[in-house]
């Protein structure tokens, strides 16, 4: 696990994104789990940028996402096919075909959500996922108890999501309350993980996620178990972690053996 406490958002999202260009200019035909809302727009524009003024080609990229709410058509506002059209795809070459949602069309979804986890495996697995955090520790839509093996599924969403949810609905319109996520156990799968969090809201569910027990009440503490994981965070979502300071210096030195050429 590492973690890197950022100064601003923007030091978060560069950071991010290295990763990603990194990784896309040694693997052209790189697969990217990806994740929506305010946090990872920040990532999705330096993308943008990159293809947009240096030329950097993903038309071979393929990308998964985690996870569409149940009842909302692709061209709805809150849908997030229309999110990421919007922040990322509209501006770069990846095929249409190329990009990947979690079923929530149609009958069968349990067969379809089977096939999804297909998709993935076919294409040879996520190279690096992208993350946010809920402040309930939800990654995707795995809420607090969901099982740590999980696979794509469709899950009831909490009423603390909900009412996190509600701001981006107009006074009357109901939420969606069901949607399809790639499971924690599919997220554990990718290779590398990218996780951002910025924000008071996000320091308790950081702190169950790198510091607490394991645990299915705290969904992001199953990043433990991963091998490459990277938390970007602000200080205030920083905040309740009791080793900051040793955070800061193993952040620091892995700078330095960096630019050093060691790593």
């Amino acid at each position: 696990m590492r973690i890197a406490i950022c100064k601003t958002n923007s030091e978060a999202a560069a950071l991010g994104a290295a990763e990603i260009l990194t990784a896309l200019r040694r693997k052209p035909d790189l697969v990217l789990g990806l994740a929506t809302g305010s946090t990872p727009v920040g990532i999705y524009q330096i993308l943008i940028r990159a293809h947009r003024n240096e030329g950097l080609d993903f038309s071979r990229v393929r990308t998964f996402n985690l996870d569409e709410y149940l009842g909302l058509g692709a061209t709805h506002p809150q849908s997030y096919r229309a999110f990421m059209n919007r922040h990322l795809f509209d501006e770069l070459n990846i095929p249409p075909e190329q990009r990947h949602f979690p079923p929530t069309e149609g009958d069968r979804l349990e067969e379809k959500c089977v096939r999804f986890e297909e998709a993935i495996r076919a294409a040879g697995g996520i190279d690096i996922q992208l993350l946010g955090i809920g402040r309930n520790g939800h990654i995707g839509f795995n809420e607090p108890t969901s099982s740590l093996h999980s696979r794509t599924r469709v899950k009831t969403l909490t009423p603390k999501t909900l009412r996190d949810n509600a701001r981006f609905y107009s006074d009357g319109e109901r939420p969606p309350q069901t949607a399809v996520t790639m499971g924690i156990g599919t997220i554990l799968d990718a290779r590398r993980i990218v996780l951002q969090a910025f924000g008071p809201p996000k320091a308790d569910a950081i702190h169950a996620a790198v510091e607490g027990p394991l645990s299915s009440f705290w969904p992001g503490s199953a990043l433990q178990l991963h091998p490459d994981v990277l938390f970007l965070l602000d200080e205030e979502a920083a905040s309740r972690l009791s080793m900051r300071e040793y955070y800061r210096q193993a952040w620091a030195n892995e700078e330095e053996m960096r630019k050093a050429g060691v790593l």
